[in-house]
Formats: C-alpha cells, structure tokens, sequence
C-alpha cells in the first residue's frame, strides 16, 4: 500500500480493514459470494475424498486412476462447454447456468444414484476384472466398480475449478483495479477461511462426532450424512445464486462507475471469440501467461503427490465413511483457522511490504520444507530411534506418521488459499480483456487439471508397478523436489515481468494503440 493510502486509514484499521466506507457496499457482497462458494468446496471436499477412499474395494490408490481417467477428461467437456457458453451468453447468465448445472447434478445423487447404489454398481463385474489383473490396478478397477461416486468426485472436484477458479475470480477481477486488489483480496481470502472453519465444523456435526442423528435418519450414518452434506450445498448455492444476481442488479448496475466497466468489458468480450485450441494457442504466445500456468500446475502436482500418500494413511487410521468425513472436517477447521490468520495478519500486508514475488514464493517454500519432514517420517517410521519416541509420546508410527501428513496438508494448503491465490489473481490483473479471458480459462480451466493429472499419472504409474502406495512412496519424494524447485523458477521470472508491467501505472489500459496479440505480454 502507497504512502497516500496508509495515510487514509489508522495503523490498525490499515492491518486489519483498509476498505473506505463508500467501498463497503461494492466490496462485501463480493466477501460473501466467495466465501458461500468456498463453503460449498469445502464441505464437497470432505465428503468426495470419503465416499470414494471408503468405498467398497476401494481406497487411496483409486484417486490417482479418477483423476487421470475421469476428471482430466470432464474438465475438458467442462472447459470445452465453458467456451460454447461464454460465446453465447452474458457472463452473468453463465454464472447461473453453471452453478445450476452442478446443484442439479447433487441433488440427482442424494436422491437417485446414492440410494440405488446397490443396483448400478457392477461389484460381480469388477470383482472378476480384479482376478485378471495385478494388485497395482484396484485403483482403476474401482473406478469403474463405483462409478456413481467417481462422478460425485469429479463434479465436486469441478466445483473448486468452474465456479471458483474460472467463474467467480474472471468477475472479479474485472471489477477490481491491481491497487484495489492488493487491498481487498487478502480479505477475500479471510473470509473464505472463516466459510472452511463453519463448513469443517458442520462436517464433524454431520458425521456424528457431535450428535448423534441415527434417530432422524435411520442406521445408515454415513448416508444420512451424505444427504445432509448434499442438502447444505443445493441451499448455500440457491443463496450464492440469489446474492449474485442482487450484486448484478443493485450494485452494479446502479454504480456509474463498475456499470462502464462492465459494459466495456461486455463489447471487449463481444470481439474475443472463445475457444479451447485458440484459448491455448494464445497461452503458448505469452511467456507471463506461460508463467502463471507453471506455478498452478506445480501447485497441483506437488500437493497432489503428497495427498494421495497421506489420504491413504489416514485411511488406515479412520477405515469407516463417517470416522474419515469426521477427520477431514477437523483438517478442514485447522486449515480455515491458519489460513484467517494468515489472510488477517500476513498475506495483504506482505504483498505491500515486501511486493509480489516474495509473496508468490512462501508458498513452495512451505510446502517444500513440510514435505520433507512428512517424507522423513514415513521413510523412517520403522527406525529404532522414531519407534522409541512415538512410544514415549504415547503415539503409533502410524498416528505420527498421519500427523506430519495433515500438518503438511494444514501448512500447504493456508499458505495456498492465501498467499497462492492472492498473488496468482493479482498478476491477471494488469492484462487487458482477452488476455484475461482466454489465459484464465486455459491455466484455471485445464491447468490444474493437467498438475493434479501429471501427479497422478506419476502415482499410478508406480502403483501398478510396486503394487502398493509405501513401496512407491521414496520415488514420489524425490519427484517433488524437482516439482518444487521447478515452481520457485517460474514464480521469479513472472516477478520479474509483472513488476515491469505495473512500474508506470496499476492497471494496464490498452486502448487506441494496443500492440498486436501477444506482443503486449512479451515483457522479459
């Protein structure tokens, strides 16, 4: 924050709240979507990874197979159907049909393909397929035995990416300037944080660890707690629909200001044809756009390496739907918890003290160093000298090694949804309108597909070759290194240009004399 701006708020009201009164309406209403649409992931991201790692003949080794198998290939339809739509309709129009896409898909799964589970589920089929095949392909068997839940993760997973990632931030950040941003969206991400602590806890409350609901719903738990999780979502995405669309027409609309740039941005989009080969084709010409998509997809592969091996852990730990949904509602309360303190205390007073590329970096750091401890304690766990201390600690190796694992996947994962997130939104600001839009819906729409793909192709790869995820789990550490390292490189570079594009002015306004496609993002 500049000099001037400081001066127009108190040192505490500067840390804590640097938003001015006249701002308050333009800016909590977009506090509120993001944290109803973080609700909603949250609680989707719990009870995805529980249905399908508990599932029957399942486990951790079947998400590798999912991601590859199912999901890389409907985040293209999606991002393929994405393009079609946004040709056609106004962005906020493909706003309400996506999000009512996804609720239509839920509510059909709580009350059709869950309850029918027994009947569409292949299990002779694929308990057959299995006596063919080695142990390292259960994964991908299970994948195609319980279908109905692969579509479940894959949509939930889909949430995070279409609605978050694509829809929510390509709006906002059309109506928010780079000196603006560095101001509101480390606030953004606090109140994100807050929505994972409230949907962390409704997971615990749900699954029962709280209160016992068995005599509302009957003896199966976890199907009651599936269809409460699926009621909660279907009534915070009615919300988040209904508070979009008031934002559209009280707010926008009626302020002269945010109504010119929407209605520039809306003839600027009119000119820029969406479509998935030019989309990427546009992506290869810009280094700074290549840039931004190399630490999304480093994001998404090094996080990706080191979940399935702790999921799996945990999974031994926590083997029913309801002790796992349950553990993963307090990893999700701990991640919440961090995350607000580092969206309050760090993360927008970072970005002004010390600029974006330091900022952009602290999050492989922490990952990198809470990696290699996990890793540490699993390659060792049977040690004499780690035996003796989870002993006097009252711990098994196994406890330890699910620990280390969730304050990795804690650490990273605040660290993500702060600082990661801010800065990675923050650097599509100063690019002009087709930049933004098509750059955007390549690296947010596929990009991180193609990370949590590349991680998984990596991991299946060495189960069917091990057969096991232990077996596999040195090699795995080794890959992150690289990954990792990787990341911090392209982190400096996209530094490096994004400070040249913002040395003379905030915002990049090509207007008259805008340079041909690619040239104005050839800064080096």
């Amino acid at each position: 924050m500049s000099t001037q701006d400081s001066a127009e708020f108190s040192r505490w009201r500067t840390f804590f709240w640097p938003i001015h009164r006249w701002e308050i309406k333009k800016f909590l209403p977009l506090l509120i979507l993001y944290a109803l649409i973080c609700f909603n992931y949250t609680l989707l991201k719990a009870a995805k990874d529980a249905l399908v790692i508990t599932a029957p003949g399942s486990g951790a080794s079947t998400i590798p197979f999912i991601k590859i198998w199912a999901i890389l290939p409907m985040a293209l339809l999606v991002t393929y159907l994405f393009t079609r739509l946004f040709n056609k309709y106004s962005q906020e129009k493909l706003f309400y049909i996506m999000i009512g896409s996804f609720l239509s898909f839920f509510i059909f799964f709580a009350t059709v393909l869950y309850p029918l589970r027994d009947l569409i589920h292949p299990h002779a089929t694929a308990d057959h397929i299995q006596q063919l095949l080695p142990q390292g392909f259960q994964g991908f068997i299970s994948l195609f035995r319980n279908w109905s839940y692969t579509l479940f993760y894959v949509m939930s997973e889909l949430w995070g990416t279409a609605i978050m990632s694509v829809l929510f931030w390509a709006f906002a950040n059309e109506i928010v300037t780079v000196k603006d941003a560095k101001r509101f969206y480390g606030i953004l991400g606090v109140g994100a944080n807050i929505a994972a602590i409230a949907s962390g806890q409704i997971v615990i409350l749900l699954s029962g660890e709280l209160f016992d609901l068995s005599f509302l719903f009957g003896s199966d738990r976890w199907g009651q707690c599936l269809g409460l999780v699926t009621t909660v979502v279907v009534i915070t995405g009615l919300l988040t629909i209904a508070l979009f669309r008031w934002y559209n027409v009280r707010v926008v609309n009626r302020d002269p200001v945010m109504k010119k740039a929407k209605e520039r941005n809306q003839d600027e989009r009119k000119s820029v044809k969406m479509g998935m080969r030019k989309n990427f084709a546009y992506l290869m010409k810009s280094k700074y756009l290549l840039c931004i998509a190399v630490l999304v997809i480093a994001f998404n592969l090094a996080i990706n390496m080191v979940e399935i091996i702790w999921k799996d852990q945990i999974f031994q730990l926590y083997p029913t739907p309801n002790e796992f949904n349950a553990y993963m509602g307090k990893v999700l309360t701990a991640t919440g918890i961090l995350s607000t303190i580092i969206g309050l205390f760090i993360c927008g007073n970072l970005i002004r003290r010390l600029g974006w590329t330091i900022s952009a970096m602290i999050t492989p750091i922490a990952l990198l160093i809470s990696g290699v401890c996990f890793f540490g304690i699993m390659l060792f766990k049977e040690h004499s000298a780690l035996l003796s201390w989870t002993a006097a600690i009252g711990l098994t190796p196994l406890a330890i090694g699910v620990l280390f694992g969730t304050i990795q996947n804690v650490l990273s994962r605040s660290c993500k949804f702060t600082l990661f997130d801010v800065t990675k939104e923050i650097s599509f600001i100063p690019l002009n309108s087709e930049s933004k839009l098509k750059g955007k819906a390549a690296i947010d729409g596929v990009g991180s597909r193609l990370g949590k793909s590349g991680g998984s192709i990596v991991h299946s790869g060495l189960l069917m070759f091990f057969g096991s995820i232990s077996l596999s789990t040195p090699f795995v550490g080794v890959f992150l290194l690289f990954v990792v390292f990787g990341w911090l490189i392209a982190a400096k570079s996209l530094g490096r240009q994004f400070n040249k594009l913002t040395a003379q002015d905030e915002k990049l306004d090509i207007e008259a004399d805008e340079p041909a496609i690619g040239e104005e993002l050839s800064v080096t």
